[in-house]
C-alpha cells in the first residue's frame, strides 16, 4: 500500500529568503561562528553586494559557478549571491582531487571556480580551471594574485541591478557521492528546495527561538539544506569550521544551539570525544542524523551523553527528507520513522511490484521537491522515474504493519551469501558493538560456492585492548547469526567517501584486489 502523509500548501520562499528575519529581527544575529557574527541586515547587504560584484565580473544570470570552499560563513554568502543574481550554484566537495574537480566542472559547464587559496596547487593539476572563461575568483589570497572573493564583498556596484528571479528555474547543481558510478549533477531549482525547507521545518518542529547547527558541509546537501532551512524561517544559524570536538564542544558551550544535524560517523566520533559532558549537550532539544544507518551502540552512547535519542531520518540529494522517525521512545529505534510530510512512499521488488509488509524492497518516492534531473544526462534521469512520477531511490528498505520504515542498504551493495540478501550495515552496527572497534565497513567479494563472502574492514577504538579476527566474529555471529563476517581485515584508517558516508567502493576496491593476489597464488 501507497504511504503518503499530509501536504503543505505553499513551499518556503526562497526567492526572498531573508525576508522573515529581516522583518522581525533585522539587527539581531542571524549567523555566527567562533571567528565572525552577522546580523540579518549585514547578512543580507553582503550578499547583494557579493551578486553585483559576481554580475560585473561577467557571470551571467544561468551560469554555473562552482565553488571549491571549506565550510566557511563565506560559502553561506556565495550561495545567498549566486541566488540573488540568477547563477547556478555549483559547489564542488572540498576534498576534491585534480581528476573529481576536472569532471565536475567539464559536467557543469562552469565559467568560474570560486575558490580557497590553498587548493591552488591542486587546481594547477587540473586540466579545466585554466580553460574556465572567467577563471578562477580566490578566497585567502594575496593581493595582486588576481580576483579576490574578498574585494567582492566590499564592492559597491550602483550601476548593477540585480535580476528577477525565475523560481523554477535551475539554481543548484550537487554531486552525488558516486557510490555506484562517477558522480551525477543533482539539479534542483529555488521551488523544489523551498518545497524541502518548509517540509524540514514543518516535520521537526523548527521554531523562531531555536538555535541550528548543521555538523555537516555546506558543500553537500545535508548542510546546505539545513542551512537554507533556518535562515528562511528566520532562525539562528551556527557554522562549524570543521565537525571534530576541537571546533563543536566549544560551539555547543559558548552558543547553546538546540538542533543539532551530523552524519551517523562524524557523531559516533563526537559522542566518544572525552573531552565532552552531559552539560556540553544539555542545549540540545532534538539532534537528527541521516545518510547512513545509525547503529544501536550509537544511539545508547547518545543517550547516556545528551539524555535523549538520535531522531533518524532517511532522503537523498535527489528528494530531500523523505521519512523522519518522530518517535521519542525506544519503540522503534533503529527506523527512519514514517513517510514525512509532502511525501508518497512505496516499496517494490525488482519487477516493481509493491511487496508485502516486513519485506526487503527498492523504495519509490513521489513529491513536488524530486529533482529537476541529473545535470546533462537526460538517460539516468529518465532512467530514474517512472511514467507517474515515481523517482526510484535505489535504497533498500522494508516497511512494518505499524508504518514505519527501516533501512537495508543500497540495491548495489547488498551481499548476496548462499542465495540471502545481507545488508552491510547490519553487520557493520554489530561489530561496532564490540568495544574494540571504532569503524566498521562491510563488503561482499565473489566466491564460486557462495555467491559472494562478507568481508569486514575496522578500524580499532583508541585506548582499547585489540580483538582477534576470530573473536570478532564470533561476537558478529552471536548477533547477526549466518551475516557475519568470514574474514576481518584492520586498516589504519577507515576510508569515508565524499559525503562522510563509509567509503565501501573504496572497500569493495580492496576486497577485489587481495582476493585476485589470492587466486593468482592459488594456481
Amino acid at each position: 500500500m501507497t504511504a503518503a502523509a499530509n501536504q503543505l500548501d505553499t513551499p518556503a520562499d526562497l526567492v526572498n529568503i531573508l525576508a522573515v528575519g529581516l522583518a522581525k529581527r533585522p539587527d539581531e544575529i542571524a549567523m555566527i561562528s567562533r571567528r565572525a557574527k552577522w546580523t540579518w541586515r549585514e547578512l543580507e547587504e553582503m550578499s547583494i553586494r557579493l551578486a553585483k560584484s559576481y554580475l560585473a565580473h561577467g557571470m551571467k544570470p544561468g551560469d554555473r559557478v562552482a565553488s571549491l570552499m571549506p565550510n566557511r560563513w563565506e560559502l553561506l554568502v556565495h550561495y545567498l549571491a549566486c541566488l540573488k543574481a540568477g547563477l547556478v550554484a555549483t559547489p564542488l566537495n572540498y576534498r576534491y582531487m585534480a581528476p573529481e574537480i576536472d569532471h565536475a566542472l567539464g559536467l557543469s559547464g562552469s565559467v568560474v571556480l570560486v575558490a580557497h587559496a590553498e587548493r591552488v596547487a591542486d587546481l594547477a593539476a587540473t586540466e579545466l580551471t585554466e580553460k574556465l572563461p572567467l577563471g578562477v575568483v580566490t578566497y585567502s589570497a594575496e593581493e595582486g594574485t588576481g580576483p579576490r572573493f574578498e574585494d567582492m564583498l566590499k564592492a559597491e556596484h550602483p550601476e548593477i541591478s540585480l535580476p528577477v528571479l525565475d523560481p523554477d528555474a535551475p539554481y543548484v547543481i550537487f554531486f552525488t557521492s558516486g557510490s555506484t558510478g562517477k558522480p551525477k549533477g543533482v539539479t534542483h531549482s529555488l521551488h523544489t528546495l523551498g518545497w524541502m525547507c518548509r517540509y524540514i521545518s514543518h516535520s521537526m518542529g523548527i521554531v523562531e527561538d531555536d538555535v541550528m547547527l548543521p555538523g555537516s558541509s555546506m558543500s553537500h546537501m545535508g548542510g546546505f539544506l539545513w542551512s537554507f532551512s533556518c535562515i528562511v524561517e528566520g532562525v539562528k544559524l551556527i557554522v562549524a569550521r570543521s565537525f571534530d570536538g576541537d571546533e563543536m564542544l566549544p560551539i555547543f558551550r559558548e552558543f547553546k544551539p538546540t538542533v543539532l544535524f551530523m552524519i551517523p560517523a562524524a557523531l559516533f566520533e563526537l559522542v566518544r570525544d572525552h573531552h565532552g559532558s552531559h552539560d556540553d549537550f544539555a542545549s540540545i532539544r532534538l539532534c537528527i542524523s541521516g545518510g547512513d544507518k545509525i547503529s544501536s551502540v550509537l544511539e545508547h552512547e547518545f543517550m547516556e551523553k545528551a539524555g535523549i535519542i538520535v531522531s533518524e531520518i532517511y532522503g537523498m540529494t535527489e528528494i530531500g527528507v523523505s521519512h523522519y522517525n518522530q518517535d521519542k521512545s525506544l519503540d522503534h529505534l533503529g527506523s527512519v520513522g514514517s513517510v514525512a510530510p509532502g511525501f508518497e512512499a512505496i516499496i517494490r521488488d525488482d519487477d516493481r511490484n509493491e511487496v508485502p509488509f516486513d519485506t526487503p524492497g527498492r523504495v519509490w518516492v513521489r513529491s513536488n521537491c524530486t529533482t529537476l534531473g541529473y545535470w546533462g544526462n537526460k538517460e539516468a534521469t529518465e532512467e530514474a522515474r517512472d511514467a507517474d512520477g515515481w523517482f526510484d531511490t535505489g535504497d533498500i528498505l522494508k516497511k512494518d504493519a505499524a508504518g514505519f520504515y527501516w533501512f537495508c542498504g543500497r540495491k548495489k551493495q547488498i551481499i548476496v551469501h548462499d542465495g540471502s540478501n545481507i545488508c552491510p550495515q547490519e553487520v557493520e552496527e554489530a561489530l561496532q558493538g564490540h568495544s574494540s572497534v571504532e569503524h566498521a565497513g562491510v563488503v561482499g567479494v565473489h566466491d564460486l560456492v557462495h555467491g559472494e563472502n562478507v568481508i569486514a574492514y575496522i578500524t580499532w577504538q583508541a585506548g582499547t585492548a585489540a580483538a582477534t579476527a576470530p573473536e570478532l566474529i564470533a561476537h558478529a555471529k552471536a548477533l547477526v547469526g549466518y551475516k557475519a563476517p568470514e574474514e576481518i581485515v584492520v586498516l589504519e584508517e577507515m576510508p569515508f567517501n565524499a559525503t562522510g558516508k563509509v567509503d565501501r567502493v573504496t572497500l569493495k576496491r580492496y576486497a577485489e584486489e587481495a582476493h585476485r593476489v589470492d587466486a593468482e597464488l592459488a594456481v
